[in-house]
Parts: C-alpha cells; structure tokens; sequence
C-alpha cells in the first residue's frame, strides 16, 4: 500500500500544475478564516460575520465542511489530470511493463483519492478547532466534539466526488473533456430532477426520494447550506412568516448511497481499464 501511495505521490508532485493546484487549494481552505474579519456597515447598523455564530462550536463544523466542499474542484483537476498523463506520457504502459497489475494501478489511484479527502478532513479538522476556539462562545468538550458526523459526512463526500472523477479521467482519457463531461452530466442532473419535480410528480416526497439516488446529488445531499441555521436568518424568516423546516442532520443512508457510488465507480474503472487495449 506505501509503495502504491508513494508512486502516485511522486507523479503528482513532479507534475508543476499539480502542485500549484494542491497548494492553492489548502491556502485557499485556510481563508475561510478571513470570514471573521468581514463587516458589513448598513447606515447606523454594523454588522460583523464572526459575531454571527459561524464560528460556534459545534455550528462551524457544518458551515466549515460546506464552505470547504465548494473548493473540491481545484483537487478534481488534479485527480483528472492525474489520470489524464498516464495515457499522455505512456507511464500508465510503463507500470504495466514494470510489473504492476491493472488492479493494482487501480488501488493506487483511489489510494490516493482517499488519501486527498483524508488530508482535506483533517485540515479542516484542525482549521475549525482554532478558530472554533477563538471566537465560539461555547468551549465545552461535550459542545465541541458534537456534530462531528459532519466531518465524516465531508470526508466520505470528497471520496465520492473525487471517485467520479477518476472514472471521468480513465473514461474519457483528456482532463478538459473529462471536466467538461462532469459539468455536462451536473446539467443532466439538474434537468432530469426539474422534469421530476415539477412535470411528473409535481406533489409529495416521490421526486426527492428517486433524486437522492443521482451521484452528484447524493454528495450534495450529505451536507446541505447551513445559512438558513443562523439566528439572524431565523428572526428574519419569523418576522416575514416563513417557517424553516429544513432537515439538516447527515442521515447513515445518504452516506451508504454515496459508498455504493464510490464502489460503483471504482468497479467500472476497474473493468474499462481490463478491457482496454493500452
């Protein structure tokens, strides 16, 4: 396994474009803190975002892995992109001729998709502790290690949405059309849920339970927009008569939805590339 992990990692790295793309995606996770100096001054009223409770245990858990999971596209360019160089440097026939399996050459890459999600996890981990502790007004152990299903909600969705995207990369071959492929397919998505909705069953629960099983809205179902949470936005919503009813827990089955997705997509990695001719 260290040895798959290594071999990946040292292309990666060698690779300038990777490299400027994986560092700027953790300098970029580590601005979120810029969030608390943000202040908005409306006539006499200011109003100041970390004063908000974005920061509070265990409130910033949700609001951090949301905010983080919009910048998951800078790692799906390298993943792409990762997959893209085997077939245009030839180092995906080298590793066969060197003796690695297909299988094998498999495992390393969704060794290495985990081990991104993993290293995102535990960086927005450590991210939200110190700011969690700068500005929460609640420090409590029991307050602060609460809500951590967030984080493995988070973790799990980076494994799915990087899955995907490794399929994409070994399917099409070219990380532009591979990309492209995945914004086409978001677009499908989002079509294919709007005829459900509002043309085929427009009333009830029966379009949102045949879209939760779609890839790209399942990974988005695990965390929804925690803004609605927010004090201020419910004395709003009050005071205009609008009553929020949103669920916003991470449910175990949206979770196995997404696992099965991840198996999915490695299996068919897994048998497109056995049946190519490299």
């Amino acid at each position: 396994m260290k040895r798959l992990i290594a071999i990946e990692l040292q292309k990666i790295w060698k690779n300038k474009a990777s490299r400027v793309l994986m560092l700027s995606y953790f300098i970029l996770l580590s601005f979120i803190a810029l969030i608390a100096s943000i202040k908005f001054n409306i006539g006499n009223f200011q109003l100041h975002i970390a004063e908000q409770g974005i920061f509070n245990f265990p409130y910033i858990w949700h609001f951090n892995t949301y905010i983080a999971s919009i910048l998951k596209f800078f790692l799906a360019i390298v993943i792409v992109s990762m997959m893209a160089n085997e077939y245009s440097y030839g180092t995906l026939k080298q590793n066969l001729i060197d003796g690695m399996s297909k299988r094998e050459f498999i495992e390393s890459k969704f060794l290495t998709v985990v081990l991104f999600a993993l290293a995102s996890t535990v960086f927005v981990f450590l991210m939200s502790l110190i700011l969690g502790f700068s500005f929460s007004s609640y420090t409590e152990v029991g307050i602060v290690f609460s809500d951590m299903e967030y984080l493995i909600a988070y973790f799990v969705k980076l494994t799915g949405f990087f899955s995907f995207c490794l399929f994409l990369g070994i399917l099409v071959k070219r990380s532009a059309f591979a990309l492209g492929f995945l914004l086409v397919w978001n677009i499908l998505e989002g079509i294919a849920s709007g005829i459900l909705h509002f043309k085929i069953f427009p009333n009830g629960s029966t379009a949102s339970y045949i879209t939760q099983f779609f890839p790209l809205e399942a990974m988005s179902n695990l965390i929804v927009e925690p803004f609605t949470r927010l004090s201020i936005i419910k004395t709003i919503g009050t005071q205009i008569g609008m009553e929020n009813t949103k669920d916003y827990g991470v449910h175990w089955y949206g979770i196995l939805i997404v696992l099965a997705w991840v198996v999915i997509f490695m299996l068919m990695s897994y048998k497109l590339l056995k049946k190519r001719d490299l």
